[in-house]
């Protein structure tokens, strides 16, 4: 799994780095089930996270001014999640909320396709033994 941040007018600290690592980084628990052989695809790591984030403008006086986007590059996938926020710890715990939603709807298609395939083979071994 690899993280990489970026960020646009603001500064980065190594606290907050930290902080964004540690968040983006607990959804690898929801990520363990996409196994290869050497955890590499294509000479690139199996999951990457690529994490966006900016101030919108520096004279903004309401609203939200923080954007946080990150993209998820799954093998055969790419989700998206953006969360704009005044509070940019709060910005970055709605991402991750959103990204794990979306990982829980991916792992779930994954993990039914290879059912309803066994279920099908299945069907056909006791179609043809009968």
């Amino acid at each position: 799994m690899k993280i990489i941040i970026t960020v646009k007018n603001l500064e980065l600290t190594e606290a907050f780095e930290d902080f964004v690592k540690e968040k983006i980084g607990g959804l690898k628990k929801f990520i363990g089930f996409l196994k290869t052989e050497n955890n590499f695809v294509r000479g690139k790591d199996a999951v990457e996270f690529l994490i966006e984030i900016e101030k919108e403008t520096k004279h903004h006086r309401k609203g939200p001014i923080f954007q946080v986007r990150v993209k998820a590059n799954l093998p055969g996938k790419t989700l998206i999640a953006i969360s704009k926020n005044d509070d940019l710890s709060r910005a970055v715990i709605e991402v991750k909320d959103d990204l794990q939603q979306e990982i829980k709807k991916y792992k779930l298609k994954k993990t039914e396709l290879a059912i309803r395939k066994q279920r099908k083979n299945k069907n056909k071994i006791n179609i043809n033994g009968l």
